[in-house]
């Protein structure tokens, strides 16, 4: 696939302006613009194909900034840049992820990161995480999947790396009307690979794990559990790739249980536990998790720590009251089966549940299950993740400890 040329864009690039009566939003600095947010009556060129860039204008002729239009999307256009005189060409893409490489680099996060965070870095809808020497691509909008081969090319400029992969297998792409795909960008290689984070070791399925094969996001949250699970008795649910589990076990805890729905998340739970020595603490079942939860507080079993790591609940604001009431109910199984003086550390990713409706959630399961807590600790995502203020979609991960007494 040829990258479109910076020539086109220069000449003939299009002219979209926005409605009058609309928020500043845009404006003062968000990226995404609503299809009703355009002036269809100057607007929608037929000219301006899905996924080309395009000018952005306010009602009054004012510049605002550049970005990729798709007609067929709710977000109609993400702006990429907010000046003039940038093109958008091959060199946009190598400085921007430059950039994002630099912050990462100044913040501590060499080895494994998100590389590239979509709209935190500027380039919206593209997800880049760096696993060792082996990066996973996902590029979840039109506008920005045009652009791949211009994205692999950076990556290769920069880092020489031992190979990368897309992992576009994900519904959100057919909203953006393209088909679900992974597969290698680069020369094949071996897709399951050995990353090292907090001192312990884990598999990563690049190919075939969730997302793009392991949860980095948490990374930071998982030395948090250090001292509460020493010597404790520890229940985890919706436990994954066991990482929040076999960090438990390496801190120090008595005996580590672990639960998912998934045989594929067991069995790499357990060659994670065997990879870092501590298989004779951890033990995983492949049950429903919500629904051994409800069992096992009917039989009033108890856990010195319970942990939480729920899926997303909702993506669709819709289905917002069923999310809260979600988590209020696994919050308070998980509060129930705290023993007195113990803890719950629990996670939210569903960006829609932003962290003070999620600390009211915890505290009404707490009311309910007539128990007390004090907050031990209350943290976002880790800072490769980076959380732009204004945009809520960024600041999507809640991880909450709280003695239960």
């Amino acid at each position: 696939m040829n990258c479109p040329s910076v020539k086109r864009y220069l000449y003939i690039m299009k002219s979209i302006y926005l409605n009058k009566n609309i928020s500043r939003r845009v404006e003062s600095g968000h990226p995404w613009i609503f299809a009703n947010e355009v002036n269809t009556g100057k607007a929608l060129d037929a000219a301006a194909k899905p996924g080309e860039i395009v000018e952005v204008l306010s009602y009054d002729k004012k510049f605002i900034g550049k970005g990729y239009i798709n007609p067929q999307s709710q977000i109609i256009i993400r702006l990429l840049t907010r000046d003039k005189q940038e093109a958008i060409d091959e060199h946009f893409f190598l400085n921007h992820i430059k950039k994002a490489w630099d912050y990462r680099q100044k913040i501590g996060y060499t080895s494994n990161c998100r590389l590239v965070f979509g709209e935190a870095d500027d380039l919206p809808q593209l997800i880049i995480d760096k696993f060792n020497d082996f990066f996973v691509i996902q590029t979840l909008a039109l506008g920005i999947d045009i652009w791949k081969p211009a994205i692999v090319k950076a990556l290769q400029s920069l880092f020489s790396p031992k190979g990368i992969y897309e992992r576009n297998d994900v519904p959100v792409r057919e909203l953006e009307g393209m088909q679900q795909q992974k597969g290698f960008l680069s020369a094949p290689f071996d897709t399951n690979i050995i990353i090292s984070e907090n001192g312990l070791r884990f598999h990563v399925d690049i190919a075939n794990g969730q997302k793009t094969g392991f949860f980095l996001d948490q990374q930071d949250n998982r030395r948090a559990i250090q001292h509460i699970v020493k010597d404790a008795d520890v229940l985890g649910a919706f436990c994954y790739t066991g990482a929040f589990e076999v960090h438990a076990a390496h801190y120090g805890a008595r005996s580590v249980l672990g639960l998912d729905i998934s045989s594929n998340a067991i069995e790499m739970c357990n060659k994670n536990a065997l990879l870092n020595g501590v298989e004779d603490r951890c033990r995983f079942e492949c049950v429903n998790a919500f629904d051994v939860l409800k069992k096992w507080t009917k039989e009033e079993r108890q856990w010195d720590v319970v942990m939480l790591d729920p899926p997303s609940f909702t993506k669709s604001r819709t289905n917002i009251d069923k999310a809260v009431a979600g988590y209020k109910e696994i919050n308070l199984r998980g509060i129930k089966l705290v023993r007195p003086g113990g803890f719950l550390v629990s996670s939210s990713c569903t960006s829609l549940v932003q962290p003070e409706l999620f600390l009211d959630i915890i505290q009404v399961a707490a009311k309910d299950a007539k128990c007390r807590i004090r907050e031990v600790t209350f943290q976002a995502q880790s800072p490769d993740h980076p959380i732009i203020p204004g945009q809520e979609n960024t600041r999507y991960l809640k991880f909450l400890i709280v003695q239960v007494y």
